[in-house]
């Protein structure tokens, strides 16, 4: 096997030093340093910087051609601070005339996530960009954007970062959000439903921010490492199997005084299995197509590793056949179904289905599709870019106990183990179910490995255009 790694890093700490919102809610900002003014720390996450700047409502941010949708109507926003919803406009379903369902249903998209938000402001050369917070459609709480935002923060070095971030980016509470509204003689509620139209149109708001903030910078460094078998007759083209080798590290002491974030499901599972994988086409017949295996840091950090790796690629991204990523492996025993993160459509899952029903099991849509999880894996960073990918997800309806056991392990697991020093090996851990699995997935990839076939996105999904863009390059 060729090996190989690459080396990413960097991470920044952005304390707030002050901050005022003309036109918005004038409170005491905790922990200023200079006695600054501007919305309350329960009420405002920011990092970023910006100077006085208007501020405009772009409803739900979005730029989609393939569904007809665009909430910018050409407006030029360079210079702006965009305030957007979170999710897309479909999470609150159909409208009273029966407008809306662009966007699939209460399954979030691309476009729904926080992260696209940003991207898009970006590529539009905004100053800024505000989320406006609401659990329901963001699936978690304003703690969670908290705990997330007010922390050390990391990203990888980029050759052009002003591509992918805007100056300031921030998430607001709603009823900051209602404040601005009414300052400007507008009603929140009203915006948000307007926002869910096609012929929605961007709103100035009688209101302008500036921000000063400050930042402690630093790089550090972390590597993805990678090992290939090289394919006998098309050694270009690469199937990819990835995991994340990275959890928390050492934190706060539990209930038992354990620090250790082991991580044991969370994913020395998944990269046991990509190893096994690895260990089986390396012993096999050489396949035609190169496969390439690939364990990446810094997951728990923002999909930091398979980031960099699909920005700074050792392959081509547009001869990548196809990514098979696991993470959180199921060790509660064989299942008679499987899953993958999301609702996306493509083709590579049609593939999974049929070699499934070869093992006599069936396919299990996510349980869960609004909270967006086909966003939150490895496979995502490939996905974005135009690249078949998928997260496989182990089933819940297990040979023994059938849907009630699954659910039953997943709900402990998530309650006392996702995250926590208890994610740590037990002898209890039944493994074929991990077999079973392993077996589908090696089956997958030696199809296409063995193969000249180049599973492609459903016509309306967002990652089709970046496919299509690069098909003269595929034959």
């Amino acid at each position: 096997m060729d090996p190989g790694r690459a080396a990413f890093e960097s991470g920044h700490r952005r304390p707030a030093e002050g901050l005022d919102l003309a036109g918005g809610r004038p409170t005491d900002q905790p922990g200023a340093g200079r006695g600054n003014r501007g919305p309350g720390a329960d009420e405002w996450c920011q990092r970023g910087q910006a100077g006085r700047r208007p501020l405009l409502f772009v409803g739900y941010g979005v730029s989609a051609p393939e569904r007809g949708w665009d909430d910018f109507k050409g407006v030029d926003v360079k210079g702006k601070i965009l305030v957007v919803l979170v999710n897309d406009p479909d999470f609150e379903g159909t409208l009273p005339d029966g407008a809306g369902g662009d966007f699939g249903g209460k399954a979030m998209t691309y476009y729904g996530r926080w992260t696209y938000k940003y991207e898009e402001a970006a590529r539009r050369g905004a100053a800024g960009v505000m989320v406006v917070h609401e659990t329901g459609p963001a699936s978690y709480g304003w703690a969670t954007v908290k705990n997330s935002n007010t922390n050390t923060m990391f990203d990888i070095v980029r050759a052009e970062p002003a591509k992918s971030h805007v100056p300031f980016e921030s998430w607001i509470q709603l009823g900051l959000a209602e404040h601005l509204f009414r300052d400007s003689g507008l009603n929140f509620a009203e915006a948000k439903a307007a926002a869910r139209r096609k012929d929605f149109k961007p709103i100035a708001l009688k209101s302008s921010l500036s921000a000063s903030l400050t930042a402690k910078s630093e790089q550090i460094r972390t590597y993805n490492i990678a090992a290939r078998v090289r394919g006998r007759t098309h050694p270009d083209e690469n199937i990819v199997y990835s995991a994340h080798y990275d959890h928390l590290g050492i934190g706060e002491p539990d209930a038992n005084g354990d620090r250790i974030f082991n991580g044991a499901v969370d994913n020395s599972t998944g990269v046991s299995l990509m190893i096994e994988m690895a260990r089986a086409f390396a012993k096999g017949p050489k396949p035609q197509r190169s496969v390439l295996f690939l364990a990446v840091g810094a997951e728990e950090k923002g999909l930091l590793g398979s980031e960099y790796y699909a920005s700074n690629p050792l392959y081509p991204l547009s001869k990548t056949v196809a990514v098979l990523n696991t993470d959180s492996m199921g060790i509660a025993g064989a299942a008679r179904d499987f899953s993958m993160a999301g609702l996306t459509k493509l083709e590579l899952v049609d593939l999974l289905v049929a070699e499934g029903a070869g093992q006599g099991r069936t396919f299990t849509p996510d349980a869960y599709p609004q909270s967006g999880g086909f966003y939150r894996s490895d496979h995502f960073s490939f996905a974005k870019r135009g690249v078949p990918a998928i997260s496989f997800k182990s089933g819940r309806n297990l040979l023994e106990g059938g849907i009630a056991a699954g659910e039953k392990w997943g709900a402990e697991y998530q309650a006392n183990r996702y995250h926590q020093p208890d994610d740590e090996w037990n002898p209890d851990w039944r493994y074929d179910g991990m077999i079973a699995d392993g077996t589908l997935l090696y089956r997958v990839g030696s199809t296409l490995a063995n193969s000249r076939q180049w599973p492609n996105w459903s016509a309306d999904a967002e990652f089709r255009a970046a496919r299509d863009a690069t098909a003269s390059e595929r034959r």
